[in-house]
């Protein structure tokens, strides 16, 4: 009988991306306060709900603040603590790319940066943008709470 790496594979990612010691009933060690970017109520809807309230056993959305306009978004980032921004790449008049450049120039200290892109082949511009993460559309639920997961991981400070 042949042994296939499937079995292998899926038991070290189990064991990789269980932080929690293996008790389901462990608390959240990442704790994280999202703002979310775009002019359509429809994108942030389905931003919210693939994502939801735990992206992964070992994360947890505290808190997800809205924006619809780049102006309220540079207000929110100047006066509130954030752990991570999503911006909508496909926004019109101000989209999340240039706005996510705009704001790791002006910002000091500026959270990390996930981009939502129109496609894959945006992977260049997102990188323009100096965001930290693009996930194209159409959003596929596992790369975004993917993506939401590693940055809360990468040493992002827990929300206040």
């Amino acid at each position: 009988m042949r042994t296939g790496s499937i079995g292998s594979m899926t038991a070290s990612n189990e064991i990789a991306t269980d932080t929690t010691g293996g008790r389901a009933d462990a608390a959240p060690r990442h704790q994280v306060s999202v703002l979310l970017y775009s002019d359509d109520v429809t994108t942030r809807d389905t931003v919210r709900a693939a994502v939801g309230r735990r992206p992964a056993k070992d994360v947890e959305v505290v808190r997800w603040f809205e924006c619809a306009t780049a102006a309220a978004v540079i207000s929110a980032v100047e006066g509130d603590h954030f752990d991570m921004l999503v911006l909508d790449g496909e926004a019109a008049k101000v989209g999340g790319m240039g706005l996510a450049r705009q704001l790791k120039n002006e910002i000091f200290n500026c959270p990390p940066i996930i981009v939502l892109t129109g496609r894959p082949q945006d992977s260049w511009l997102a990188a323009w943008s100096m965001a930290d993460l693009a996930v194209p559309h159409p959003l596929d639920p596992i790369a975004l709470t993917s993506a939401v997961a590693l940055l809360a991981r990468s040493g992002v400070p827990t929300a206040s």
